[in-house]
């Protein structure tokens, strides 16, 4: 397993863009916790401090997308380093101005959210290119970066509280966006991101959004990521009654762990078949795999449920990755990917808000329930949608049925057809 992502690392440019990515992602990975920190360090009240994330939260969302049809348009440095610097003015903003106006304090939430870089979306544009357009190899990288995620999600709040610890939740919020922009520096000097080009796109105010296949992934995984903010909360109320914050730290780093070892092993063969179905199978054992959750047992017995419930999460990702690839229109790829992130997001903004109630009303294990509603949602909508979800855009209909062999035929010359383009404008880029 390890060797397969090792070799993938050793290719050329492809360790940088990965690390430099992580990097230049971390204060968005830490953002709504390190906003947290500092407005409660300085007198505010919870709801202040949530609220403020909230904002953070929905700027970041409505931000992505916009940015990453920018990226599309004008290549990425031109707009990851500048939204970048922004985004991180935005934060010094907040740790310079504190949070006695809570105008301003809004304000600097607002930019550093909306101007944060398109990273993700645009590292995952940049491996076709920088794997030679090897399918097997782009999957396999999908893959490991699911699983970086999970790294990254689990070592970032982690380097918050040390820098707050060694200094003050301001200083954090300085150095942890200071860090950033120099991973983002890290990517867009890089030769694959100076000269990747998008295909040629056809100009529609809708953009990526106008695939159906894709809209469809994004209703999915909007309710995954209802069912991941629900735990989140869920797992506050279980703490609370099975022993506190320690108890809490064990869930979460358990459904983290999870999420790691399976997309691992995901990551370590090839998987047959359409990817399409393949998610739906995977998104199915994500739904089952929140059930126990429900019983709400002993820490012990919880803490291996939490790591149950991760297991699939970073191979559904990174399947979903590779569906989207498939979908998004032409020249839209960027785009594509970070409206997954804004969907996610927003999913698990409404997860977190819905389960606070449920727990109120119901317990701890109605809390739970709301996760696991919310799985079933999403494997309804690959299932409501797997016609749609068969063909990809562009692709003509194929008769009889919305999967048969004819359609993979059109569907793969359409790939290569989408593939070369890259490559051309990558290589000429080069000459240039």
């Amino acid at each position: 397993m390890a060797a397969g992502y090792a070799e993938l690392l050793r290719t050329r440019h492809a360790a940088r863009l990965l690390v430099g990515t992580l990097i230049g992602r971390l204060p968005n990975g830490t953002g709504p916790i390190a906003i947290v920190l500092f407005t409660r360090a300085g007198g505010g009240s919870y709801s202040l401090a949530g609220a403020l994330a909230a904002a953070y939260g929905l700027a970041n969302a409505v931000g992505q997308p916009l940015l990453g049809r920018a990226v599309d348009l004008y290549g990425q440095p031109r707009v990851q380093l500048p939204a970048a610097v922004v985004s991180a003015l935005g934060m010094v903003w907040l740790a310079l101005a504190g949070t006695g106006s809570v105008a301003v304090a809004y304000g600097a939430v607002v930019v550093a959210g909306l101007f944060t870089p398109p990273l993700e979306g645009g590292l995952r544009a940049l491996w076709p290119g920088v794997l030679g357009h090897k399918e097997e190899r782009v999957h396999a990288a999908y893959a490991m970066d699911a699983v970086a995620q999970e790294v990254m999600f689990t070592v970032g709040p982690l380097l918050v509280t040390l820098f707050v610890a060694l200094w003050d939740p301001a200083a954090a919020l300085l150095v942890i966006n200071a860090i950033g922009v120099l991973g983002a520096l890290s990517v867009v000097v890089s030769e694959p991101s100076r000269t990747w080009r998008s295909a040629p796109r056809e100009a529609h105010w809708l953009g990526a959004l106008r695939s159906r296949g894709l809209l469809a992934l994004l209703g999915a995984f909007f309710f995954v990521g209802t069912a991941l903010g629900s735990i989140t909360v869920a797992g506050v109320a279980y703490a609370d009654e099975h022993g506190g914050q320690a108890v809490y730290g064990w869930l979460m780093a358990a459904l983290g762990l999870g999420a790691l070892a399976g997309g691992v092993v995901y990551g370590a063969r090839q998987w047959p078949g359409a990817p399409e179905r393949r998610l739906r199978l995977l998104v199915a054992l994500l739904a089952v795999c929140y059930l126990p959750l429900m019983l709400v047992p002993g820490p012990v017995v919880m803490t291996a449920f939490a790591a149950l419930a991760g297991v699939f999460l970073a191979p559904a990702l990174a399947c979903a990755f590779i569906v989207v690839d498939r979908h998004a229109p032409a020249g839209t790829v960027t785009e594509a990917f970070s409206w997954l992130v804004t969907f996610f997001g927003v999913g698990a903004a409404i997860g977190t808000a819905a389960a606070g109630p449920s727990v109120e009303a119901g317990g701890t294990a109605t809390g739970f329930a709301v996760a696991c509603v919310a799985g079933a949602a999403a494997l309804l909508v690959l299932m409501v949608t797997q016609q749609v979800l068969a063909r990809r855009v562009g692709a003509p209909p194929v008769a009889g049925s919305g999967a048969g062999s004819a359609g993979g035929s059109s569907e793969g010359s359409r790939e290569n057809d989408r593939n070369d383009a890259r490559e051309l404008g990558f290589r000429t880029e080069q000459k240039a």
